[in-house]
């Protein structure tokens, strides 16, 4: 009975709407032993429920799948717990590719109902939360990144708590701002970001956490560095200068850097970071001290990654027109990652360094691109 009665409760049954309105001859003592009986019903669940630490085949839903980290988190997961147990959403049409690789949906975050049928219709475990509007997009339409980054993760963590899910939101250097340590900023440290982006993932890591003290979510949390790829387009993030460079540099043997030469920011290869937030997904939550960590990997300027592709492509032209907005915040952002917490507490530990990086975009650039990556020997058709 009592089973029932939490079940309509928490789906608003007009019984218990009645009972609680006064609709039906109830004593106060034993409305409100209901409600403690209810309440202790749901946090032993949600306990019980958030405290299992392994899956053998999860059920994962990824919002914002076609973006820079949803795409390639698709692949490895999928590759690990089968193809039909990784759905991918965004709200725009999926190209051919990612429909033929596997279950692809409409999901709208601001549509509460609409997330929550696809939460119980595809009976998800796990819930990998990457729609947002990035740093400099999101300074151009206030607004919008206030409904899609605010309003849109109260969605998806209310959702996460009354499924019990394991939930991940990617958090960000951007979390950062300028009154805290930039060389290196630790994971507990003042914030305070300038930038709506940036205040929107403070209050993603607060109320996480706040949702893992006060109601047990099993929330998990990271913030990346500049993310470099070479199979997707930039998103409108200030670090994406590190991701466009390489197309501009083998197409056209030129670049302009929207950012000063000496603006040294923390960033890592995609590959690491999709491995680093897989590993944090299926860490022990016994290991895990805190529920947001910085992941770090390696740290550079513009002048330096120039220097770097110049080991192949030697007539390298880049040229600087500063944007003041995206210096700005380039500016207030850490230099270097401390992410000791994460090598520590659970195992973290990147592979590549800047020469890696270097080395496997271009080669991954360039075949995409159609262009045999350049040498001395053909460098000099950027000449003219």
């Amino acid at each position: 009975m009592l089973r029932t009665l939490v079940g309509r409760a928490v789906t608003g049954s007009p019984l218990v709407n009645r009972t609680l309105s006064g609709s039906y001859s109830c004593k106060k003592q034993q409305l409100l032993r209901f409600q403690q009986l209810v309440s202790f019903s749901l946090s032993t669940r949600s306990q019980q429920v958030f405290d299992v630490d392994t899956f053998d085949n999860p059920r994962i839903l990824i919002t914002g799948s076609l973006g820079q980290l949803g795409q390639g988190l698709a692949r490895v997961l999928r590759k690990k717990y089968g193809q039909d147990n990784v759905i991918m959403s965004d709200i725009i049409k999926a190209p051919k590719h990612i429909i033929d690789s596997g279950p692809y949906l409409y999901a709208d975050i601001l549509d509460f109902k609409n997330l929550q049928e696809i939460i119980v219709n595809n009976n998800i475990d796990w819930l990998i939360h990457f729609s947002a509007l990035l740093s400099a997009v999101g300074e151009q339409d206030v607004p919008l990144a206030i409904k899609v980054n605010i309003q849109g993760l109260h969605n998806i963590m209310e959702l996460a708590k009354m499924y019990q899910l394991r939930l991940f939101c990617p958090s960000t250097i951007g979390a950062f701002g300028p009154d805290s340590p930039r060389d290196p900023t630790p994971d507990l440290t003042i914030q305070r970001p300038r930038t709506i982006y940036g205040v929107s993932k403070v209050h993603a890591e607060l109320m996480g956490e706040y949702y893992n003290h006060r109601f047990g979510l099993d929330f998990r949390c990271l913030r990346l560095p500049g993310v470099i790829s070479g199979d997707t387009k930039p998103g409108g993030g200030t670090t994406d200068y590190a991701v466009s460079i390489f197309d501009e540099a083998l197409k056209t043997g030129k670049f302009e850097c929207y950012l000063r030469p000496d603006s040294k920011l923390p960033m890592i290869y995609i590959d690491d970071c999709l491995r680093g937030i897989t590993e944090m997904l299926e860490a022990p939550q016994s290991q895990l001290k805190l529920r947001t960590y910085n992941l770090g990997a390696f740290s550079f300027n513009p002048e330096e990654l120039v220097s770097e592709i110049r080991k192949h492509i030697p007539q390298l032209v880049m040229n600087y027109d500063v944007d003041p907005v995206r210096q700005a915040i380039a500016d207030s952002w850490p230099q270097v990652f401390d992410d000791s917490g994460a090598r520590s507490d659970w195992g973290w530990g990147h592979q590549y360094d800047l020469t890696g990086m270097v080395n496997i975009m271009m080669e991954v650039v360039s075949q995409r691109l159609g262009i045999p990556t350049m040498d001395h020997s053909t460098a000099t058709v950027f000449q003219a």
